[in-house]
């Protein structure tokens, strides 16, 4: 049936129309009168955006979670949130090998495409540990998150264990959702600002759910030998380590008089660490985001359009294509043939595919930003970050989703989708299978700067 479908569908055409068909069923299981707390039918649009926002594991919300989903809305939101992040090719690979059946070369080749990983052999192994170390993370993630909400006595035992649970998977799936409208409405973690604890739980799994599948098998085989590294590794790891460095001194610099004035001094530190973390596609947050000042909004535009990195659960143009998006100007700059970093040379194609991806994500914020801003009477500071949040499947608001109109939430819908799949692949989606043409035009020089 699998080898029937792909004739007909390219890999990233049916990867596509999974992911649509488990965002339709869960806009279904949403709309039923069980998955809500009042036990009323839920809107279509609003069920739409809620299951496309848990599957591309974005966290923007229309309604708050906790308020409005009943605990059985709450289970097939992270129900959604867990397929969104490890990817449904991946579920059911693995699903297959546990009922031990044979995986053919489609399987093995959809798995590859799904992950974005560097080669075929040896995926379905990879595909193993990637569940393993999924559950392995969650469940670390939920114990300690589960015992400190015990501690704090704001809730009861089996409480702690729901909440650590949800929140554990959410935050590795660099989702975003919370429950903590239990206390405050749309608040996510505000309350947790200076709680180490949470802080540094939830920021590891934010970064280890966000660094990629193949860094992980690459550290599995390697542990902490550097110079072992494939070179995706190494740009991974070096670019995600200066970035949450130098933008936690950013946030730190830009709202110690204000977002964060009320805080001690370890409280700056730790939201300015949060904030780094987070808007690298997660959507938590421990500070207020309207209350952030334009500059400090701007940087988070440009986290949450970074994202994380290639075959992870993080959406944006990913921290390869940043890196060798910079080198290779900075090569260009200095009149130097190829774009070489720690000692390789990036291949021509992959630099093409680079820009091609940043073009298309930055195309499509812009058209989405003048849809919006032509239908809504709302700062063009928040709609930015609005747009960046939804493309870049973050899940960041200053608090405008849900006062947004039918038009903008579509725009927003088909952003956040865009955004789970990639803007490259989304494109080639509409794309033909054609030959390769056999016959090249004249060339011919123009003018360019």
């Amino acid at each position: 049936m699998l080898k029937y479908i792909l004739k007909h569908l390219s890999r990233t055409q049916f990867i596509a129309l999974g992911f649509l068909t488990i965002i339709l069923t869960g806009t279904i299981l949403l709309m039923l009168p069980i998955s809500s707390k009042a036990s009323i039918s839920t809107p279509f649009l609003d069920a739409l955006f809620t299951a496309t926002s848990a599957t591309c594991v974005t966290g923007l919300v229309v309604r708050d979670t906790f308020l409005h989903w009943s605990y059985f809305g709450q289970i097939v939101i992270l129900l959604m949130i867990q397929i969104g992040g490890l990817g449904f090719i991946t579920i059911g690979v693995f699903l297959a090998t546990f009922l031990r059946k044979k995986i053919g070369l489609s399987e093995r080749g959809l798995a590859q495409e799904s992950m974005n990983t560097l080669q075929i052999g040896g995926i379905v192994r990879m595909v193993k540990n990637i569940v393993k170390g999924t559950f392995l993370f969650e469940g670390v993630g939920a114990i300690i998150l589960s015992c400190r909400f015990m501690m704090l006595g704001s809730l009861n035992i089996l409480e702690s264990i729901y909440y650590g649970v949800f929140h554990s998977i959410s935050a590795f799936c660099n989702a975003g959702f919370d429950l903590f409208g239990r206390f405050e409405a749309y608040s996510s973690l505000v309350a947790f600002v200076d709680d180490p604890i949470v802080n540094m739980t939830i920021m590891t799994l934010i970064v280890v759910g966000g660094i990629g599948f193949i860094v992980w098998e690459d550290l599995r085989i390697h542990h902490f030998k550097f110079k072992h590294y494939m070179l995706h590794t190494k740009i991974v790891i070096s670019t995600t380590l200066i970035i949450t460095v130098v933008s936690s001194l950013l946030f730190f610099i830009l709202e110690y008089d204000h977002a964060m004035a009320d805080l001690s001094f370890p409280g700056k530190i730790w939201a300015s660490l949060f904030a780094s973390v987070t808007a690298r596609t997660a959507g938590f947050n421990t500070i207020d985001i309207a209350s952030l000042t334009t500059s400090s909004k701007m940087l988070t535009n440009v986290l949450m359009f970074i994202g994380g990195s290639p075959g992870s659960t993080a959406g944006g143009i990913k921290t390869t294509t940043f890196t060798i998006l910079i080198f290779s100007i900075w090569s260009m700059l200095r009149q130097k043939t190829g774009c070489n970093i720690f000692k390789r040379r990036i291949e021509d194609h992959t630099i093409r595919k680079a820009s091609i991806v940043f073009i298309l994500d930055l195309s499509l914020a812009i058209i989405a930003v003048i849809m919006i801003s032509a239908v809504e009477s709302i700062l063009l500071e928040d709609i930015l970050l609005e747009v960046f949040s939804a493309i870049g499947t973050v899940g960041m608001s200053t608090g405008i989703t849900r006062s947004l109109g039918v038009i903008s939430r579509i725009v927003i819908i088909l952003l956040m989708y865009c955004g789970r799949l990639g803007s490259l692949s989304f494109a080639l989606f509409f794309a033909e299978k054609r030959k390769a043409e056999m016959v090249k035009l004249p060339v011919e020089k123009i003018t360019i700067g």
